[in-house]
């Protein structure tokens, strides 16, 4: 665990990258950053022939859905194994808690 107390999700999603959907794996993880009073969440794209044909190793404008949850980002330069980064701000594309019952639970 890092400084932050981190939510996250790990799973399937459907991203659309130019109003293509393509189903993916994620790794997502995010916090809230109380100086600015923004939630920032951010992760990795398992690799995926696909989205680098769409994405050319460049940043682009997403929307992420996982289950009931979407959320708009953007992906960025993949790393050498493939694996584009996504990061987003407010709204994440997974639960998070929001009453100190569920943060408790």
């Amino acid at each position: 665990m890092s400084e932050h107390d981190e939510d996250g999700y790990r799973g399937d999603a459907t991203l659309v990258v130019d109003g293509t959907e393509l189903a993916v794996r994620v790794d997502l993880r995010g916090y809230f950053q109380p100086i600015d009073g923004y939630y920032r969440w951010y992760g990795r794209i398992t690799a995926d022939e696909k989205l680098t044909e769409l994405a050319g190793g460049k940043k682009k404008a997403v929307e992420i859905r996982a289950g009931e949850h979407s959320a708009s980002g953007e992906i960025s330069d993949p790393d050498p194994w493939g694996r584009y980064r996504i990061m987003g701000t407010s709204t994440p594309p997974f639960a998070v808690p929001t009453t100190l019952e569920e943060l408790n639970a």
